[in-house]
């Protein structure tokens, strides 16, 4: 959309260039004004590959935090950058449902009414998730905008919207009609909180071990077959095998206990009967390798119903599985005397009857890693259920293959070997919960349990018609699919699939995934799985991982620690620019970072910075040079009326649109931000600007520097607006107008900097020789002013220097005027010379580049007051090497002393040595 521009926005008129940037006052003006010139919205053009990114879908369960700041800046960076590199540009905004934390938000609110979701009903219920959906998803929506996000409004979507709802029963159907998905009973991971079935990734664990215990029970070995006796107090001398566990309520379930086959302590044990001393049960004493012969006393209880190596090893051993655990937790019916009780109770319970009964050994303190549920944080119970199942071990291979055989890079290059390691020990994925709120398993069950999956219930009857001969009652599953089943076909169901819809053909398969490193398995992995399969290709060509954002101390952000941060409230007080710089140049791809206000403050200075350089630029163009730089700030200026800084500035402005434009491509986005805020602020208005002060005032020179002047600010703004979108526009804006909006000036500049061109690098090419000429200047002004401060000299004095050029001589006296006002030299009293038969006396000096710099004392400094001043500090410097060289003297305290302390000393009098030594060659050069 790149239109000539035609006359200033609305919103300009109010903006004026004040001394200040107030960055409230124009965000959301711009931002509106964007969106409503439809800035945002690609056009498919069947001649350009678009770039495409599909925004990770925040869960609407509240308010963005800190990591939707950063995945909101890097993806704007990246779109807004292809944006202007002419790519028709797709931006798809949505949100998640998130099944299970957005229904346990819903359900504490209830319960702070003393209801549940069972007292609603499920059709009640989850229209007051939709309620509750609508009123965060304006929320979110609103959080984006202010992020200064471009994405495409049109073409936002929701996971439970109608489209991508029909999407995932598609999918659904045509993975189970392939026999990749099906229904079985295994051991899972169970939330009795939640009270659903999740996944591996849903479980996590504290960073560092938690302190739990490790009980030691005895079982008996029974006598023969009809030995029930479990009590051991009427006979403790009754042959028995210790085993030691961290749940001792899952004996309740035990069905085997098992040790090394190699154990030469239970070798004679094997095969024999224990008693379960809880119950009496009988168990088998069976042989495994997989028991650690190191743990506890070697001797394993074996549960299989309750853990997930115990049910491995009860495959191979054909034991029973005895499910003890009711849903909620409860000890059911197999617990005999405990049933009725919470798991923690019964534990409690069976220790104190074990204690009783002489069976508890000892109990030692144990650290432990606990699973927990992500969402709740209720302590996980592995639990055998009949769930749906996907088979992920058969649809890895291609998602394995397509990065290992270069299709989809993953960015950092070392997250690979993990994603590897992942996908070739995957097991299939528990895709069933336990949920009203979320897409509803279309699966319906006849009056024989035959199960018939369909598109919708009128194709289940149809099927079940012909299945029966007959019309027969049929019962949908009551279950729903995990949320990332349905977000695993986020990067094609949003765009129309299974329908061959214009979006899809044009901008599928999509360009590049970011999000964070965390989410590499949860989302990533199972969208490369669903993508290649449903598809016939990858997902995205690109998977870009960033670390997490931490708080100052680099603490993970977390309610616990109430240090989680709104990005909104960062935005209210430094400004979106400030909030997205910091955010971006703090960041590498693939590490944490932790969030400094120093950095934040840093940033709001740089885009005041900014707006003031702005104002210098716009106050510095004279009505007629204003149109002429608009028109030719486009083609290469006149080389012959550049003076040195004009040559310099411009090949550092070329040498930056290369290594930022090379940064970029690589995603070193944080490095890239980083050498335009140095150019801007150091190159360009430390040294440029005060230089172009000078020029402004020599008529020769003043309509090249304006036009250096505008091109390179203009060209700079180009390059920082992904960053820093809206300080940039505006400074643009004001840039560009003051320039003129005359009928030759609308074919030069577009309406708007968003859909400006990216400056590429053979805009300007390096100038090697003026970068080293003025790199020798700024070591004369820098060696000026470091004497100037070493020797006390007001700031407001001009002083005296004598330049002994060489061969440079011809270079520095073509900007003697710039060196002199940039060291508070008196252009009178600056001498540059090629030789000098004669060194001035009393003078301070230098040599920088083969060029001596001579600055006459008595011209800076009373030489009489600076001697006795300096005389004073001598005697203070000689005073302090006396009194340490007297401590290193003393034996006593170098023998005796810590190595550090005196070593603490010896440095103390060398760097008071070196005082003295240079107070001295200050007092010599006023002899």
């Amino acid at each position: 959309m790149a239109t000539a521009k035609t006359r200033a926005p609305a919103w300009l008129a109010q903006a004026d260039l004040a001394k200040a940037y107030e960055a409230g006052q124009l965000e959301r003006e711009i931002y509106r004004w964007w969106e409503t010139r439809g800035y945002f919205k690609p056009r498919i053009d069947p001649t350009r590959r678009p770039f495409v990114i599909p925004i990770p879908p925040p869960n609407v369960t509240g308010a963005l935090h800190t990591g939707h700041g950063l995945t909101l800046t890097i993806e704007d960076i990246l779109i807004r950058w292809h944006r202007m590199l002419g790519e028709p540009t797709l931006w798809i905004p949505g949100t998640d449902h998130a099944g299970i934390a957005t229904q346990n938000v819903v359900e504490k609110l209830l319960a702070k009414e003393g209801k549940t979701r069972h007292d609603l009903g499920r059709e009640k219920f989850v229209e007051l998730v939709w309620q509750w959906k609508e009123r965060y998803h304006a929320r979110i929506s609103e959080q984006i905008r202010r992020m200064g996000a471009s994405v495409d409004w049109d073409r936002e979507r929701f996971t439970l919207d109608e489209g991508l709802s029909r999407a995932v029963r598609v999918a659904f159907k045509r993975l189970y009609d392939d026999g990749l998905i099906y229904r079985g009973t295994y051991l899972v991971n169970w939330c009795p909180r939640c009270m659903t079935v999740i996944s591996d990734l849903e479980v996590v664990y504290e960073d560092e071990p938690e302190q739990g215990q490790l009980w030691y029970i005895r079982y008996k070995i029974a006598r023969d077959e009809t030995d029930r006796e479990w009590r051991l107090a009427a006979d403790p001398q009754a042959e028995a095998i210790t085993i030691a566990t961290t749940r001792p309520e899952t004996l309740l379930g035990d069905t085997a206990v098992a040790v090394h086959p190699d154990d030469p302590r239970y070798r004679h044990l094997i095969g024999r009967t224990a008693l379960l001393p809880a119950l009496g049960r009988p168990i088998p004493i069976i042989a495994d390798s997989y028991v650690d012969r190191e743990f506890g006393t070697g001797a394993l209880k074996i549960t299989p119903g309750h853990d997930p190596n115990d049910y491995e090893v009860g495959q191979r051993h054909g034991l029973p599985i005895v499910n003890i655990l009711n849903r909620d937790a409860t000890i059911n019916a197999e617990g005999g005397p405990y049933a009725g009780l919470d798991r923690f109770a019964a534990r409690q319970q069976l220790v104190a009857d074990l204690q009783e009964s002489g069976n508890l050994v000892k109990v030692e303190p144990h650290l432990m890693k606990i699973g927990r549920c992500e969402r709740c944080d209720t302590i996980v119970e592995p639990l055998i259920s009949t769930q749906w199942f996907c088979k992920a071990t058969a649809l890895a291979p291609a998602a394995i293959a397509a990065v290992r055989e270069g299709r989809t890079r993953i960015v950092p290059e070392r997250f690979e070997k993990i994603y590897f390691h992942w996908m070739e020990n995957i097991r299939d994925w528990a895709i069933s919960r336990q949920l009203w709120w979320g897409h509803r398993i279309p699966v319906w069950y006849g009056p024989d349990d035959k199960e018939f999956v369909a598109l919708d219930e009128a194709e289940a009857r149809a099927q079940a018609r012909a299945h029966y001969g007959h019309d027969v009652e049929l019962r949908q599953d009551e279950d729903v699919l995990d949320t990332w089943f349905s977000s695993g076909l986020w990067p094609f169901s949003t765009l129309g699939w299974p329908d061959e819809t214009e979006d899809y053909r044009y901008f599928y398969p999509t360009s590049l995934l970011e999000t964070g490193y965390d989410i590499l398995f949860f989302w990533v992995a199972r969208m490369m799985m669903l993508g290649i399969y449903l598809t016939g290709t990858e997902p995205f060509h690109t998977v870009y991982l960033h670390g997490l954002v931490r708080d100052e101390h680099g603490r993970k952000m977390s309610k616990s620690l109430n240090n989680v941060v709104d990005p909104i409230d960062l935005i209210e007080r430094y400004g979106t620019d400030a909030v997205r710089f910091t955010f971006a140049t703090s960041s590498s791809p693939g590490l944490d970072f932790s969030l400094q206000p120093t950095r934040l403050e840093a940033a709001r200075n740089f885009a005041n910075k900014l707006w003031n350089m702005t104002r210098f630029v716009v106050g510095n163009l004279d009505r007629e040079r204003e149109r002429a730089g608009a028109r030719e700030s486009r083609h290469p200026l006149d080389l012959a009326t550049l003076t040195l800084p004009d040559r310099w500035i411009l090949s550092r402005y070329g040498r930056l649109v290369e290594d930022v434009n090379r940064l970029l491509q690589g995603y070193n986005l944080g490095e890239a931000g980083r050498q335009i805020e140095s150019f801007l602020w150091d190159d360009f208005a430390d040294w440029y600007i005060e230089a172009a002060k000078v020029q402004l005032e020599d008529a020769t020179h003043r309509t090249t520097t304006q036009m250096v002047l505008f091109t390179v600010l203009e060209g700079a703004l180009r390059l920082l607006h992904p960053y820093m979108p809206f300080v940039t526009e505006a400074a643009w804006q004001h840039l560009t107008n003051a320039a003129g909006a005359v009928a030759a000036d609308r074919e030069a500049l577009p309406e708007a900097l968003i859909i400006a061109p990216y400056p590429q690098a053979e805009a300007h090419r390096p100038d090697a020789a003026a970068e080293r000429e003025w790199e020798l200047v700024r070591e004369i002004v820098r060696g000026v002013r470091n004497i100037r401060k070493e020797r006390g000299v007001e700031p407001a004095r001009w002083i005296e220097a004598i330049i002994v050029a060489g061969d440079k001589h011809a270079a520095l006296e073509g900007v003697r005027a710039v060196i002199a006002r940039l060291a508070r030299i008196a252009p009178e009293r600056l001498t540059i010379v090629p030789e000098l038969a004669q060194r001035p006396t009393q003078a301070a000096t230098f040599v920088t580049g083969g060029v001596e710099v001579f600055l006459p004392l008595a011209g800076m400094v009373d030489l009489a007051a600076e001697r006795a001043r300096l005389q004073q500090e001598l005697q203070r410097a000689e005073a302090e090497i006396a009194r340490r060289q007297a401590k290193l003297a003393n034996e006593n305290f170098v023998s005796r002393a810590p190595a550090a302390v005196v070593q603490r000393e010896r440095d103390a009098l060398a760097e008071a040595e070196a005082t003295a030594a240079r107070l001295r060659e200050l007092l010599a050069s006023l002899a």
